[in-house]
């Protein structure tokens, strides 16, 4: 699997484990899904993606995500 891949994985778990966490737990959780959303929305300009270059680093091989 590669890293664009990995990291639609990552952020769609994040996005739905906090929007159960905010149902089920405390709506505080919504800050999570928008730091999230955030994070996606500036990595799309900038092309900086934390998780992506962490998954560099252990060995996850870049390519295309389709």
């Amino acid at each position: 699997m590669s890293i664009d891949r990995w990291v639609m994985a990552f952020a769609g778990s994040f996005i739905l484990s906090s929007l159960a966490l905010a149902h089920w737990h405390s709506p505080n959780w919504l800050w999570f899904t928008a730091f999230v959303g955030a994070n996606l929305l500036q990595a799309a300009f900038t092309g900086f993606c934390p998780l992506a270059i962490i998954l560099r680093k252990l060995g996850v091989k870049p390519g295309r995500a389709f």
